[in-house]
């Protein structure tokens, strides 16, 4: 999953939707350097991801652009997923995603020391370009799919990939709504299990 739903996932709870948020760059057992509710995000990160990569639902979503796109397709799957949980946001919360995305913005501003460098100098350009926000539109999903693609020096041809999400929409959006349900659920009671094991390790 991308950004906007490992926040989600976190729980409401501002230290670990940090950790969760800064968790890809963070090795190993690096987490334990953070204070413990951090830790629980980085640690359901991980558990989130695992649990994505494996499912036949995300899989049957990755199959259809693996042709054109080869190990790519679950990064571009990552961001399309992000993209309707975005658009169909009032059916997980009753905050407009305009209010929690500021929220979250104002969270990462006043927990600034604590964030790693790579992250700290992402940040600008995440908010000014409101990124998370613009996920709900195909156009803004064409900008990530750009910057992605520079990113790998055009090798990925990402950048081409809401052809395939124009064309197969439906079944994307289907995917996603199904397999979303499974993952709320799973994040929840893996939350639940990384807080029993940190107790236990104190």
């Amino acid at each position: 999953m991308n950004f906007l739903a490992h926040i989600f996932l976190s729980n409401n709870d501002n230290q670990i939707t940090i950790g969760n948020f800064i968790a890809d760059g963070i090795r190993g057992k690096r987490y334990k350097k953070y204070p413990i509710d951090i830790q629980k995000g980085i640690l359901l990160h991980r558990q989130i991801d695992t649990f994505t990569d494996a499912h036949p639902t995300v899989r049957q979503s990755t199959k259809r652009l693996h042709k054109n796109y080869g190990h790519y397709s679950g990064v571009i799957v990552d961001i399309l997923y992000d993209h309707f949980l975005a658009k169909n946001w009032a059916n997980y919360s009753t905050i407009p995603l305009s209010n929690y995305i500021e929220n979250f913005y104002d969270l990462l501003e006043n927990n600034f020391e604590i964030l790693p460098t790579r992250i700290q100098k992402m940040m600008p350009h995440m908010i000014a370009d409101n990124w998370l926000l613009s996920y709900s539109k195909i156009e803004g999903i064409q900008k990530v799919l750009d910057g992605m693609n520079r990113r790998t020096q055009n090798k990925s041809g990402m950048h081409t990939a809401t052809t395939e999400l124009e064309k197969y929409y439906i079944e994307f959006e289907d995917e996603f709504t199904s397999f979303f349900e499974e993952l709320r659920a799973f994040s929840k009671e893996k939350l639940k299990q990384i807080e029993i094991q940190l107790r236990h390790e104190v």
